[in-house]
């Protein structure tokens, strides 16, 4: 079986107005939220054991009727923070399905991740050039590495990328952790010092792919599950106007198709 929990946190300040009053998973995208889009997609996979962290407008997230983990310290910490809230989900009674608020997602993209052996595994679109083109106008400005070896392990994520020749996939913000792992996943998080640094940021605002990039480092197999196309992520205002313009000339569907 398999356990989801949503970051759902931050305060979204790239979209606001829209998060001045709402957490990030309420904004809609053609016509339905992000955390309405997730769960059916997770449903349909048979994940009704769904979790929320939540943060930033908490109590508009009650009538979800989801169970939840509160992470008060939302405005002075990052994801891997946010994510220890839920450090009971992680017992190793079940995988554990990790997904940030904002992002959606198709079946197929979901059913890589699931299938994905190991004692992590991470959603990669291989695809992500034609989406990060519409989003921006300099792909580059915003792609992070994706090293992958030839056993579809990554090697490296989540860092600053000098071309996009060198750059396998991008990282999406979804990955899973195998029950078998699930105690041992926040040990080294809970080993660092109060004070310690990793890749450049303090403990409490470490991003979520130098945490994975941290596993790696420490010889941890981290499994590429890739697919091509079927996702968005909604980061800012601008986000959802290109995604709309693009849903009004028919060409969104190519990249995520909203009625899937």
């Amino acid at each position: 079986m398999t356990r989801a929990v949503i970051l759902a946190a931050g305060e979204g300040t790239r979209l606001r107005p829209l998060t001045d009053q709402l957490p990030k998973v309420l904004v809609p995208l053609a016509s339905r939220t992000l955390l309405e889009r997730q769960r059916s997609v997770l449903a349909r996979a048979g994940i009704h054991d769904v979790h929320l962290v939540t943060g930033h407008a908490a109590d508009r997230l009650a009538a979800s009727g989801l169970p939840s983990f509160h992470n008060p310290r939302f405005a002075t910490t990052n994801m891997v923070a946010s994510l220890l809230c839920a450090q009971p989900l992680f017992d190793g009674g079940d995988d554990v399905l990790v997904a940030y608020g904002d992002i959606v997602y198709q079946p197929h993209v979901l059913a890589a991740v699931l299938a994905a052996a190991g004692p992590l595994a991470v959603a990669v679109d291989q695809g992500w050039q034609r989406l990060w083109a519409l989003r921006m106008d300099d792909p580059l400005a915003d792609a992070e590495s994706m090293r992958i070896d030839d056993t579809g392990h990554i090697l490296e994520l989540g860092r600053r990328a000098s071309d996009v020749a060198s750059i396998q996939g991008q990282y999406i913000g979804l990955f899973k952790v195998a029950r078998s792992f699930a105690p041992q996943f926040f040990q080294p998080l809970l080993d660092m010092a109060p004070d310690a640094v990793l890749e450049g940021r303090p403990r409490d605002r470490i991003f979520m792919t130098a945490y994975l990039q941290h596993h790696i480092d420490r010889g941890v197999p981290v499994r590429a599950a890739c697919f091509r196309h079927g996702w968005l992520e909604i980061d800012s205002l601008d986000d959802l106007q290109r995604y709309q313009q693009a849903l009004q000339q028919g060409t969104l569907a190519g990249l995520y198709d909203p009625q899937a």
